[in-house]
């Protein structure tokens, strides 16, 4: 497994899951943040890879929050690569998209307030989004992907992966999620960030 020396493979095991066994690859930054991949099937080759880019959401992914769609699409995408028998899940441990738990938490007592996702991450002094998918391209590289066909709702997202250099073959959308508690989340992120629902 060749990884850039920007970042550093540590090991791998499987992983049973509800979806089938899945193969898990820990990845550690030179700035010690951690990472996780988690692949099924033979990814290797030309054809283009299924792939979901998930950005770690700890409330909605193990604590079940209905805030956001976040972990109805980490669901999803499990069970959309399992169902193809190839793909990738990229666990990339960038909560609030870059702002950390503790000011998502900040975040969110705004948004009980009346903001929006996106004012409340600028009340707190920053961008809307922060997060650097740069070493989503390392990863990719060094598990032998160099075409994907990424999971994702969000066009930047996509121009992103492509200014960075991965090769994006096709934009599938993940549609999950949407009820009462994450109803005006989901339209700020469709008017404000370009999302498509």
């Amino acid at each position: 497994m060749s990884v850039p020396p920007s970042l550093r493979h540590i090991a791998s095991c499987k992983l049973p899951t509800p979806w089938g066994e899945f193969t898990m690859h820990g990845f550690e930054e030179a700035s010690g943040q951690e990472h996780v991949a988690l692949t099924f099937g033979d990814v290797s080759g030309d054809a283009p890879v299924l792939v979901r880019l998930h950005s770690e959401c700890l409330t909605g992914d193990a604590l079940f929050s209905l805030r956001c769609d976040c972990g109805f699409q980490l669901e999803a995408a499990l069970d959309a690569i399992a169902e193809v028998g190839r793909g990738a899940l990229l666990y990339l441990r960038q909560e609030g998209r870059g702002i950390g738990l503790i000011n998502k938490i900040r975040a969110y007592k705004l948004q009980d307030a009346g903001a929006d996702t996106v004012e409340a991450n600028e009340r707190l002094g920053f961008p809307a989004d922060m997060r650097d998918f740069t070493v989503a391209r390392d990863m990719l590289a060094s598990l032998g992907i160099a075409r994907v066909r990424v999971m994702t709702n969000n066009p930047r997202k996509v121009a992103t992966l492509q200014k960075v250099g991965i090769e994006v073959a096709e934009r599938v959308p993940l549609k999950v999620g949407r009820n009462s508690h994450n109803d005006a989340y989901l339209n700020t992120k469709a008017a404000k960030l370009g999302h498509l629902f």
